[in-house]
C-alpha cells in the first residue's frame, strides 16, 4: 500500500466511478483497476463493488476510505510545514463556501493569493451554509466560509466581512421607485426563497420571528437552490426576495434590478471564517486565514 493508491482510491469513492476517477487524476481506467486490485491484495478483501453504472465502497471501503483521507491530509500538511518552515508556502488547499462567499466574495481573492504566495493553490467546495459546516465538523475541509452563525462548541467562527440583506425588485416593480417597504407589505407579493440549509434563509427567518412574522407567512412561490436562479427569475419578474446586494451589485449599478430596505426587519448579518475548533490547522490553512483577513480589512 502507498500514498497513490489511496489517491486513486479516493477518487474511485468520490466520483463513483473506474474511469471518471481515471479522467481526473489523468491515468487510464485499466491503471486504476490495477491499483484497486493491489489494495485488495493486500487487505484481503473486496474494497469496490459495481451497483448499476456506480461503483460503490464495500463496508470495508469505507473503512479504508477514512483513513485513506486522514493519511493524505496528514502528508500534505507535512509538505506544507516544511515549506512554511523555509519561508516558500506551498500546496493545494480546498476551501468550503456557502453560495454568497463561493459565487462573489473569495473569487475576490484569486489574484491577490497568487501574487503573494505563486505555489498556493485553491480547490472551492460549494453548498449551503449547512452543507459546508458538516464538510468541517466530519473533516473534509479544514476552512470555509459561511452566512450562519452556528452554536456548536466544534466550531471556530470568525467575521470576515459584514453584509445588510435588501429586498430585491425588478425595475420595473411597481415598487421599484420606493427605498423601504414594510414588513407587511412583503406578504402580499410572489416571493423567492431559498432552500432549508441556507444562511440567507436563516438570516431572514430569524430577523422575521423577531418582528412577529414568520415565512411561512410569505407568498413562496419557488424555492430555489442558488442565488444565480433566482437573481434570473426576478430579472424575468418571476416575483421578489430578499438577497445580499453583494450579489446582484452589477444589477444595481445597471439600473436592472432595485433594492430596498425592509423597515421593521434586522437583517443585518456577517460571513464568518469558520473551522474546527478541535483540530490543529495545517500551516497552509493558517496562511491562507491570515491573507484572507488581512485583505478583507485592507479593501
Amino acid at each position: 500500500m502507498d500514498l497513490w493508491q489511496l489517491k486513486v482510491f479516493i477518487n474511485v469513492v468520490e466520483q463513483r466511478s473506474f474511469s471518471k476517477a481515471g479522467e481526473v487524476i489523468h491515468i487510464s481506467q485499466p491503471t486504476v483497476s490495477s491499483h484497486i486490485k493491489e489494495l485488495e491484495d493486500h487487505f484481503g478483501c473486496r474494497l469496490m463493488d459495481r451497483m448499476g453504472r456506480n461503483t460503490v465502497p464495500t463496508k470495508a471501503g469505507k473503512i479504508l476510505f477514512s483513513y485513506a483521507k486522514r493519511l493524505l491530509r496528514l502528508k500534505n500538511e507535512a509538505e506544507s510545514a516544511i515549506s512554511d518552515f523555509l519561508g516558500k508556502p506551498k500546496g493545494h488547499l480546498v476551501i468550503g463556501g456557502s453560495t454568497i462567499p463561493s459565487d462573489y466574495i473569495l473569487p475576490r481573492i484569486i489574484a491577490p493569493l497568487a501574487q503573494a504566495f505563486p505555489e498556493i493553490s485553491l480547490s472551492f467546495v460549494t453548498g449551503d451554509s449547512t452543507d459546508t459546516i458538516n464538510r468541517i465538523t466530519e473533516g473534509e475541509i479544514e476552512v470555509g466560509v459561511v452566512g450562519a452563525k452556528v452554536k456548536s462548541p466544534l466550531l471556530v467562527q470568525e467575521i470576515l466581512v459584514d453584509d445588510e440583506l435588501k429586498l430585491v425588485v425588478p425595475s420595473s416593480h411597481r415598487w421599484a421607485d420606493r427605498r423601504e417597504v414594510s414588513p407587511a407589505m412583503l406578504l402580499t407579493e410572489p416571493f423567492l426563497a431559498r432552500e432549508e440549509g441556507s444562511g440567507t434563509l436563516s438570516a431572514i427567518a430569524q430577523s422575521m420571528e423577531q418582528a412577529g412574522f414568520t415565512t411561512k407567512d410569505l407568498k413562496i412561490i419557488a424555492t430555489m437552490g442558488n442565488t444565480a436562479s433566482m437573481i434570473q427569475a426576478i430579472l424575468n419578474n418571476a416575483g421578489i426576495s430578499i438577497l445580499s446586494p453583494i450579489a446582484v451589485a452589477d444589477l444595481l449599478d445597471s439600473g436592472r434590478l432595485k433594492a430596498l430596505t425592509v423597515v421593521g426587519l434586522d437583517l443585518k448579518r456577517s460571513f464568518y471564517i469558520t473551522t474546527h475548533g478541535r483540530r490543529t490547522l495545517s500551516p497552509l490553512s493558517k496562511t491562507f486565514i491570515q491573507f484572507l483577513k488581512d485583505h478583507f480589512r485592507n479593501n
